[in-house]
């Protein structure tokens, strides 16, 4: 992956280049499904996190949790989550324009002073298509889709998973190397510039 592979991943249909990764570990939580369908959320969560170089904790100092996930059937039951509104202003208007578009995932990401992401909430509507996507692959998708602050319009054409001959669902391994340069140490936490691009295709390079 190029460094004009990479830009386009992360400049947003505005134009504008865009790049943040978690700055703390990520500790989730999931709402609206049972037991089995949890540990496939936290399997993927582990999965990438070992990709990435990245951390998962038990508890976030500031948040609680700093990753959410909600599972759940219509758009309308938002309104009705305890303190959800105190999490995601206007989130009555935010619901209207989702059940007007129809859509069934919207993902919020909050930062900190830095730009780093500091909190992530997913949302998922249970729609025909969303069901009929195997758990295991729904997760992996969410997950790397929130890993870093990807382009509105980074996977419309392409998935940033593969499947391997014998039906496996994994992280494509051009992202896996994508996110590991992300998360290199040396690597800024936020970035506006395009140059950022250049620096991971660098990293990725190393990686690979």
């Amino acid at each position: 992956m190029d460094a004009t592979e990479i830009e386009a991943l992360f400049t947003r249909g505005d134009g504008q280049f865009v790049f943040a990764r978690w700055g703390r570990p990520i500790a989730p939580i999931v709402f609206g499904v049972q037991d089995a369908t949890l540990s496939v959320v936290k399997g993927a969560l582990e999965a990438v996190c070992a990709a990435s170089g990245h951390k998962l904790a038990e508890t976030d100092p500031e948040l609680g949790s700093n990753f959410m996930v909600f599972f759940f059937r219509d758009w309308s039951e938002l309104p009705a989550v305890p303190d959800l509104d105190r999490l995601i202003p206007d989130l009555g208007p935010l619901v209207e324009r989702l059940q007007t578009a129809d859509a069934n995932q919207y993902r919020i990401f909050r930062f900190d002073d830095a730009g780093a992401i500091k909190a992530c909430f997913v949302f998922l509507r249970m729609d025909d298509h969303l069901a009929a996507v195997s758990a295991d692959v729904l997760a992996l998708s969410q997950v790397v889709q929130s890993m870093v602050l990807w382009s509105d319009t980074a996977f419309r054409d392409k998935s940033p998973l593969a499947i391997l001959e014998n039906g496996t669902t994994i992280l494509r391994p051009d992202i896996s190397a994508l996110l590991r340069a992300a998360y290199d140490p040396v690597m800024p936490a936020a970035s506006q510039d395009t140059s950022h691009a250049l620096r991971l295709a660098a990293r990725v390079g190393a990686v690979q």
